[in-house]
């Protein structure tokens, strides 16, 4: 990275600029084998028994279809504890609100944090809040960090994938984005979509109850959507990745909406679903346990990981043709987590 170089919003996308700015800043100053990982969670404690994890909220609007920032934070940091197999223990929440914000639009936020936490479920044990000038913070930012007991033996990670894995999806991708960017107004339409944002600790209980040591990975899509999800597993586990866009689950309005912004389904963010690696002779298993659960009822097997083309996603269209996956670069829809 050059020294004239500026942030830009592309860095917060979850996609290339993203993973670069974390490999030439923070890996490079902060070297840790713990960190290096890059690890929804980190597992501290020989043997790894405990996961830890942060993360920062600063969605615009505030509330949006399906939740709100409060909402977000909680269930945020539980998934993220989750892909490391974690049940959440207690979770501490940090406030930067700006001058001159109602206090009632906070007791909602505050009421919808509680609330979720109990979904979990987790209890928020400790916390800070800061105020800060008009103009600063643009309305309210939340840090929620999380720690959680690891309840498998096995290592749940890139590194214990193989060839032959099934690739299972949770749900309907690109909900949580476009609920948020019809929330802003920017386009002035309405879309018949709400964000999928929920606490995934259930679902995942239910994972790992199927599956045991065959299930290998978990990670929820977030920025940059599946598709950055499986070009770091491809790369993180040097294997080749074939998926299936027939398989894919989207809903007819975020496919409306998609083909006419230009959108890529595979690149927008998610706040409630998971991806999973599965050995073959469970992902059967594992796929019925999870369409027994509400936020599971979508669920779809969508690929398969290969030796064929190490470090590549390929994707078979629903014309027969290939074409090759990879994280975005740059930024699509800024401030949606």
């Amino acid at each position: 990275m050059p020294d004239e170089a500026r942030i830009l919003l592309g860095h917060g996308s979850g996609g290339r600029l993203y993973r670069d700015l974390v490999h030439d800043v923070f890996l490079a100053h902060f070297d840790d084998p713990v960190l290096a990982r890059l690890d929804d969670a980190a597992a501290l404690v020989s043997p790894g028994r405990i996961a830890f994890t942060t993360d920062a909220h600063v969605v615009q609007p505030l509330v949006f279809p399906g939740g709100d920032i409060g909402r977000l934070a909680v269930a945020g940091t539980v998934n993220d504890l989750a892909t490391a197999a974690a049940r959440p223990i207690g979770l501490a929440a940090a406030f930067v609100i700006e001058e001159g914000f109602e206090i009632a639009r906070l007791q909602a936020i505050c009421e919808s944090m509680a609330a979720t936490a109990a979904e979990a479920p987790v209890a928020i044990v400790t916390g800070d809040t800061k105020v800060v000038q008009r103009g600063a913070a643009d309305g309210l930012f939340i840090t929620t960090t999380g720690v959680g007991e690891i309840t498998v033996d096995h290592e749940v990670s890139a590194a214990a994938t193989a060839a032959g894995d099934e690739l299972l999806l949770s749900g309907s991708l690109g909900d949580h984005a476009l609920a948020v960017l019809a929330a802003r107004g920017d386009f002035r339409f309405t879309l018949d979509v709400r964000s999928d944002c929920a606490p995934l600790w259930g679902l995942v209980e239910t994972a790992l109850a199927a599956g045991g040591e065959a299930l290998h990975f978990m990670r929820d899509p977030t920025r940059g959507g599946l598709a950055t999800v499986l070009a770091e597993l491809a790369e993180e586990a040097h294997l080749g990745i074939e998926i299936d866009e027939e398989t894919l689950p989207v809903s007819a309005a975020v496919r409306s909406a998609c083909d006419l912004l230009g959108y890529d389904p595979l690149s927008l963010a998610n706040e409630g679903k998971m991806v999973f690696a599965v050995a073959r002779r469970r992902a059967a298993d594992v796929l019925g346990a999870l369409r027994g659960r509400p936020e599971g009822a979508r669920a779809a097997r969508i690929g398969t990981l290969t030796t064929d083309h190490p470090g590549r996603v390929a994707l078979r269209t629903r014309y027969g043709t290939r074409r090759v996956v990879d994280m975005p670069v740059g930024e699509l829809l800024p401030r949606i987590c």
